[in-house]
């Protein structure tokens, strides 16, 4: 670690000569009095007032209204204005700026790498997304089987059961997860509930993989033996596009595609030459790689099921996330103030940090 920028960056101060300003860059809508109690007991809090990139450089350079900043909270929804927080963004920041602390699982909206160059700790809310994920995918895994969107199409139409082909129950079917994290590892919970078989593919065996799921090494084989197959991958360099043509190859035959991860995993051009060919029976997608755009040859497909990304979104669940990140936010000013020797090193780090 004694080469990391991350640590040379911070030279151990006085508690006195720390002084936080947190950076409020998005939309928090439940946490508001523990934003009180959390951070602004500790240190002067901003809310992002800029409305284009350009004015958020401006307040960031010297002498403008954010240039102290030392820590910054970071919901997507500051994207609309500001953009995502890239290599561009990034090299902008001051270097009083200790960590970002992102409002969210995933965080392909973040440059890494960029941040660990600059001495930057960047942290997510993992745990606080996995239940209603979770909740969702078993949703979709069950509309998909039992085709109840069409059910309620129909009833809505006023038809009825007319035009209606019996659905498949989940009882006795095999679940593929691809990616056991803490949202594999509850959905797989859910689905045994529901008497399916958990089968799942990582690098390597988990640990926590709930009693009963099934380690399979291989993806091919995995996809070979799965009527269901759900991906609960990270979006990053190594897995974008990645589920393409020759994983639809491999699936069972009419087998369905959960998606409640990011979009950019599937080859989107390689899921719909699936569809038509009935090679793929049916994708339900709650992610979309251009979001919030959908393909509309998706949106019209009748064996398409789409949702506009609402995993997490319940009102327990976005407060968990906000209260998570609040707290990210304040361990590493609290180490700060404390002169810790992990340079403000705040909890809940991004894997590709978790090393440093």
């Amino acid at each position: 670690m004694s080469a990391s920028p991350l640590r040379e960056s911070v030279i151990p101060l006085p508690s006195r000569m720390i002084e936080p300003v947190v950076l409020i860059c998005g939309t928090v809508d439940h946490a508001c009095d523990e934003q009180k109690d959390i951070l602004e007991s500790v240190g002067t809090v901003h809310k992002l007032e800029a409305q284009t990139r350009e004015d958020f450089f401006e307040s960031l350079a010297e002498g403008g209204t954010l240039s102290g900043v030392t820590h910054i909270y970071r919901h997507n929804s500051s994207a609309d204005k500001i953009g995502v927080f890239d290599t561009a963004l990034i090299e902008r920041l001051p270097s009083s700026v200790k960590a970002i602390c992102h409002n969210g699982a995933g965080y392909d909206q973040i440059d890494v790498t960029a941040a660990t160059k600059r001495g930057i700790w960047v942290s997510h809310t993992p745990g606080a997304v996995d239940e209603s994920t979770a909740d969702v995918a078993m949703w979709l895994i069950l509309t998909s089987l039992r085709r109840f969107d069409l059910s309620n199409q129909n009833a809505k139409q006023g038809k009825w059961k007319s035009g209606l082909i019996p659905g498949r129950d989940p009882n006795g079917k095999t679940l593929g997860i691809v990616g056991l994290g803490g949202i594999g590892c509850a959905l797989a919970r859910r689905a045994a509930a529901f008497g399916m078989s958990i089968i799942y593919h990582n690098r390597n065996p988990s640990p926590s993989a709930p009693k009963g799921a099934k380690y399979i090494s291989s993806l091919a084989e995995l996809l070979k033996q799965a009527d269901v197959v759900s991906l609960n991958l990270p979006l990053n360099d190594q897995t974008r596009g990645t589920f393409g043509r020759e994983q639809f190859e491999r699936m069972k035959h009419g087998a369905v595609l959960i998606n409640t991860a990011r979009g950019g995993v599937v080859d989107e051009e390689g899921m719909l030459k699936a569809l038509e060919s009935r090679q793929l029976g049916v994708a339900a997608l709650d992610v979309f790689p251009n979001e919030p755009h959908i393909d509309e040859r998706l949106r019209d497909h009748p064996n398409v099921i789409v949702l506009p990304h609402v995993g997490t979104q319940s009102l327990d669940t976005e407060h968990k996330m906000e209260l998570q990140t609040f707290r990210s936010i304040r361990s590493s000013i609290d180490r700060l103030l404390h002169n810790a020797d992990d340079a403000g090193k705040p909890d809940f780090l991004v894997k590709e940090q978790q090393h440093l």
